[in-house]
């Protein structure tokens, strides 16, 4: 017989339900809020342990459309590869639940959460979380702590808990952190930009875009109450699942332990030679001078005679380096590599180094280095893409693809498809920069990292060059971004914050957390605690060190976008405003105007009916320019609706071959435009002016200049001259 515990948390009734499905797991729960259901299960193999010290866990986050009551899109009507929302999904839970499973819990597991019915009200990470920790809980697995996601908005200044779609819309920040009781395990944080009119001067406004940077201080209050929102939770969740939870599993929680005698040996003897190798560490991700240590070592006498294995060795090798590096940082406030605990790793920017791409950026901070290319495409190029609970699809216009190919780490193995780890830095990159990008810029962007060096942090360098890229490619951002790499080693009562880890620090680190922000603040942070929580005020203090950090590298890429000379590949874009009543006329029938203009002039065109906005594209700025000259030409031409005149329809005001006099009104390039007797005007193009041939208009005619033409081709909107010499 199935049990249902049932909460009123934040105004909302939570519902799960256990002893009803997939009994055979480890542990179940259909979880209900709202409208939305989630199934969450947790299957671990207590008889099939891997040799690795390690837990080795699998997470999947899936859903299935016809909880929103529809198809799958595309050709094949079954669900197939993950969406990008469903892997960072994925992620969000394993790093969340990761941290509870016991040092030593060697057993295969498979944490599932599918979603079953959506509400487009329902924060689906929020309640997946929660059902994969409550399955957990409940579970016979030996996890005896509950754990919670809370996501938090702001709304005109106030702070809203779990705030449903629509005020996540309305919202200038989302803030997701999972936690238990009393540790915070994960924050993820991103800045939302919006638009508000501002008074210029009397009854006279202006849009203005805001990026709506968090300071250090509101990002920790907002945190703070987070946390509350998290202990509350989570004492009702483990006092009303304790009638559901099944009793442990006792299981040998294996002891990866060597002899003490090992290690002491190891660090009485070579000590030196660890200390050397820790120093060549900070210029690699690679174990490889760990290696070779472990190699003499397992070639002298002491060795031999005990018959220590070479994994033996090794492991003694990775104990003493990581108490080596520890100390250093603690006690001797100095780091492998040689540096202070707040210095940043030399810094050196390129832009448009690659000819033939619209923008890019080869930021290098230290042994990590990262080419970020930009491109430019037109609105309809962007990503589409489902949410599961809206009908129709969706449009992606700015996009950042982060890639980690193994050269990058000196290892030897070919590009493979995009992980999870790809995604997720990928998605960190688009959370810090997409607040800066100005709202009214409608153009696709796509951003490419392509890690080419590695040794701490290229998520940050992808922000970094992602920003610059931006600028270089001349899309209008409110100020740059940098993105800083933060880590704390905890020893006792002493701990110590490093300003841009290197990948050393972040493994033998207690935590790692990513700020990235513009000078006014944070846009973006993603942080993840490996010990037992972490005190808001020790917080507070990381985020100002990395401010400063942040400012040193923002002051360097600030000099470096003096420096930009705009790639020639950029496309011409040139934008103006017409009646919106005359688009129709520019559009003509059935598209046959655009469609001609297009073709004409080798450009793109993007019309906006509602402001009568134009935006004309193409690689050859004079034709760009030509385009825009017909289409007010057009425009002109077309009387406005306001007025209540008809447009003018020259077949009925001319005929082909007639001979008219007319004044010159605007010389282009192409041609001149001729005001005519009976209204409108006519293009007399350069090719139709002389039989001679003519380079440039202006040594023919002048503005003002009357001149007798001949009328070549009439339409109902446009009429074309020639000489009445010809």
């Amino acid at each position: 017989m199935s049990t249902v515990c049932e909460f009123e948390l934040n105004g909302k009734r939570e519902f799960f339900e256990f002893n009803k499905v997939a009994k055979q797991s480890n542990g179940s729960v259909l979880a209900k809020l709202g409208n939305a259901v989630v199934l969450a299960t947790v299957v671990s193999e207590f008889d099939n342990p891997v040799e690795e010290d390690f837990t080795p866990l699998t997470v999947q986050y899936v859903e299935k459309t016809y909880a929103a009551a529809k198809l799958p899109g595309g050709f094949i009507k079954r669900e197939s590869k993950p969406s990008e929302f469903e892997t960072l999904t994925s992620r969000v839970i394993d790093r969340s639940l990761r941290p509870l499973f016991p040092k030593g819990y060697v057993y295969p597991t498979t944490i599932t959460v599918m979603v079953l019915s959506a509400d487009k009200d329902v924060d689906l990470q929020v309640l997946s979380l929660n059902a994969a920790s409550a399955a957990l809980y409940t579970s016979n697995i030996p996890v005896k702590k509950s754990v919670a996601g809370v996501r938090i908005g702001k709304v005109e200044g106030e702070y809203i808990v779990n705030p449903t779609a629509s005020q996540l819309e309305q919202s200038t920040l989302d803030l997701y952190v999972a936690g238990s009781k009393e540790e915070l395990l994960m924050i993820e944080m991103k800045a939302i930009s919006n638009e508000e009119m501002v008074e210029v001067d009397i009854e006279a406004f202006t849009k203005v875009h805001k990026t709506n940077e968090m300071s250090e201080d509101d990002l920790v209050e907002a945190i703070s109450l987070a946390q509350k929102v998290l202990n509350e939770v989570n004492t009702t969740y483990e006092n009303g699942f304790e009638i559901v939870c099944k009793e442990k599993k006792e299981v040998e929680l294996v002891q990866f332990t060597i002899d003490e005698k090992i290690i002491e040996y190891v660090k009485e003897n070579y000590s030196n030679n660890i200390k050397e190798a820790i120093k060549k560490l900070a210029k690699s991700e690679r174990a490889v001078e760990l290696k070779e240590v472990a190699k003499l070592i397992s070639t002298d006498t002491y060795s031999l005679e005990n018959e220590i294995s070479y994994s033996e060795i090794y492991e003694a090798v990775s104990i003493v380096k990581r108490e080596i590096v520890r100390a250093m940082i603690v006690d001797e406030k100095v780091r492998a590599d040689g540096r202070g605990l707040k210095d940043v790793r030399p810094i050196c920017i390129e832009t448009n180094i690659l000819p033939s791409t619209h923008s890019s950026c080869l930021f290098t901070r230290g042994e990590t280095q990262a080419l970020v290319v930009g491109t430019i495409a037109g609105p309809k190029d962007g990503q589409m893409y489902e949410v599961l609970t809206d009908k129709s699809t969706s449009m992606e216009n700015f996009m950042v693809h982060y890639n980690f190919p193994g050269f990058s780490v000196g290892e030897a193995k070919p590009m493979f498809g995009v992980g999870r780890r790809e995604l997720g830095h990928g998605n960190l990159a688009k959370k810090a920069l997409e607040a800066t990008i100005d709202k009214d810029f409608s153009e696709t962007i796509r951003l490419v990292s392509e890690i080419l060096e590695s040794n701490g942090s290229s998520s940050m360098a992808t922000v970094c060059g992602g920003s610059l890229a931006l600028k270089a490619a001349g899309i209008p951002i409110s100020n740059l971004v940098a993105g800083v790499a933060m880590g704390m080693v905890v020893e006792g009562n002493k701990y110590s914050v490093l300003t841009d880890i290197m990948g050393l620090e972040d493994h033998d680190g207690d935590m790692d957390f990513k700020v990235a922000g513009t000078k006014e603040g944070i846009t973006a942070l993603q942080m993840d605690i490996k010990l037992g929580g972490i005190e808001l005020e020790v917080l507070k203090e990381a985020l100002l060190q990395a401010k400063e950090g942040r400012m040193h590298i923002l002051g360097l890429m600030e000099e470096a976008a003096q420096e930009i000379v705009p790639s020639e590949a950029l496309p011409l874009v040139e934008q103006f405003a017409i009646d919106p009543s005359k688009i129709m006329v520019i559009i003509g029938k059935a598209g046959a105007t655009i469609k001609e203009i297009i073709e004409k002039f080798s450009v793109s065109i993007d019309l906006d009916r509602d402001s009568g906005n134009v935006k004309v594209s193409g690689e050859n700025k004079q034709n760009v320019l030509d385009a825009c000259e017909h289409i007010k030409t057009i425009s002109n031409n077309a009387s406005s609706k306001k007025d209540n005149v008809k447009n003018l329809d020259f077949e009925k005001l001319y005929q082909v071959d007639e001979v008219l006099e007319g004044k010159v009104e605007r010389i282009t390039d192409f041609g001149a435009f001729i005001s005519l007797p009976k209204g409108g005007e006519g293009l007399l193009h350069i090719s139709k002016i002389s039989k001679e041939r003519v380079n440039n208009v202006s040594d023919v005619l002048k503005v003002s200049d009357t001149v007798e033409i001949k009328v070549l081709n009439v339409k109902k909107d446009r009429i074309e001259l020639s000489s009445a010499l010809l």
